[in-house]
């Protein structure tokens, strides 16, 4: 149980940990490669400390240092049978990602989780990879982990997916590595792009028009120098403090801004926010900048089509910080918050509510009245990061005592985000 208060402004400048996405990548992709991949800022979540381990348990030695990270990489065809199962704890990139290179592997291997993957849907990676020729097997018999994968020789394809899913398309283009030719996966509209950005520094050839990436096959990768910056879906929470907490003003320092990651930037100027972005650096592979944030008077919006992609991990903060705002926020398009850690729908819905906001639920997002005063509350966390680190900023600005229950599931992304938000309350 964390408990959070009603607080003073929020002043200064913080740096938010490593992007969770790429950090997940460099681990995979570094692994894979031939050399020694060497990573910096790396996020120590929860979450890519799983995806470390699963690779450690094929063979691959990787030194976690703290911020800096070396994997020496084994090649494309180096990864060993493990012992036992692989535990992707509550990490649906490295189940999803990691199901699509052992699709191909010369072994056989099952994966686990936590209670929360387990029910996580993987039919949507198990279909391409089994029009490619994989042999994926959902043991429960319900398209969900724990799975069994029969590494097999695999066929490129072009497969049209019906949901915009960086982890869709990431676990086709890896599986794509080792296919007997080019594959391709179309989405209805972009999801982010980490993947296709990193393992063309990787060496592999791949490329993207509109909404298609295409890779071809890989004889080897070749190990990479990738630098992390900070993590935009764990910057939004001080985003949206930053702008709903009277008298603030906070410097957030080196985040991501790749497009396909930044849309809360857009919806927060769309409501009327001051976000200036200051330093920008194209980087190698990832765009970067400082974001300085100060409160603003907000007002309502619609958030609906192809910006929800760039967005959806932080559409819950987002609804939390449209209760501050004069008018009516209608989220729509956002149907897979349903399958993430929790029903991220119903979740918001409920604890907003309990909250005192006027809140509907609907069928793919929420319609928010924003306007009337929040109190404290219990909150039900469902063991959802995302879901507790949101909670924590509306309380900011809430009546009373909140109490996030399971709120130390923050430990997946961001384990010093109650202290990191602590230090910014003047």
């Amino acid at each position: 149980m964390v408990e959070c208060r009603k607080s003073g402004s929020l002043k200064g400048e913080i740096q938010v940990p490593g992007d969770k996405s790429i950090s997940h990548r460099a681990v995979m992709f570094g692994s894979l490669a031939k050399g020694t991949t060497r990573i910096t800022g790396f996020l120590q979540g929860a979450d890519c400390l799983s995806t470390i381990s699963c690779f450690e348990k094929m063979g691959v030695s990787i030194e976690n240092t703290g911020d800096t990270v070396l994997v020496h990489g084994r090649g494309m065809r180096g990864l060993e049978k493990p012992e036992g199962v692989l535990d992707c704890g509550n990490s649906g990139t490295t189940m999803r990602l990691i199901s699509g290179i052992l699709s191909a592997q010369d072994f056989d291997v099952t994966l686990t989780g936590d209670a929360s993957i387990q029910k996580r849907p993987m039919k949507r990676i198990m279909d391409p990879l089994s029009r490619m020729g994989a042999d994926i097997e959902s043991l429960p018999g319900n398209g969900c982990a724990p799975l069994y994968i029969q590494g097999r020789p695999l066929t490129g394809i072009h497969y049209a997916s019906p949901v915009a899913s960086a982890q869709v398309k990431s676990s086709v283009l890896l599986a794509g590595l080792y296919a007997d030719g080019e594959t391709a996966v179309t989405e209805p509209s972009l999801s982010r792009d980490h993947t296709e950005r990193m393992l063309g520094l990787f060496g592999a050839d791949i490329a993207s028009e509109g909404t298609t990436a295409r890779i071809t096959p890989a004889r080897e990768l070749f190990a990479a120098d990738i630098q992390v910056p900070g993590d935009i879906s764990s910057a939004a929470y001080f985003i949206a403090a930053g702008l709903i907490v009277p008298g603030s003003q906070i410097l957030i320092k080196n985040v991501g801004i790749n497009p396909t990651r930044a849309g809360i930037l857009e919806v927060c100027r769309k409501m009327g926010g001051d976000i200036r972005m200051l330093n920008r650096n194209e980087g190698r592979g990832e765009p970067t900048a400082d974001l300085l944030v100060t409160h603003s008077s907000l007002k309502g919006t619609v958030i609906e089509g192809d910006i929800i992609p760039t967005l959806i991990d932080e559409l819950p903060v987002i609804a939390a910080m449209a209760c501050f705002a004069e008018g009516e926020t209608i989220i729509r398009d956002a149907s897979e918050l349903k399958v993430k850690e929790s029903n991220r729908i119903a979740v918001m819905a409920q604890n907003l509510t309990a909250m005192g906001a006027q809140v509907q639920e609907t069928d793919d997002g929420l319609r928010i009245l924003g306007g009337r005063p929040l109190h404290g509350a219990v909150i039900d966390s469902h063991d959802d990061h995302r879901i507790a680190m949101t909670f924590a900023v509306a309380a900011l600005c809430s009546q009373g005592e909140t109490k996030i229950q399971g709120g130390e599931c923050v430990n997946i992304s961001y384990p010093a985000f109650y202290k990191d938000l602590g230090s910014l309350i003047q």
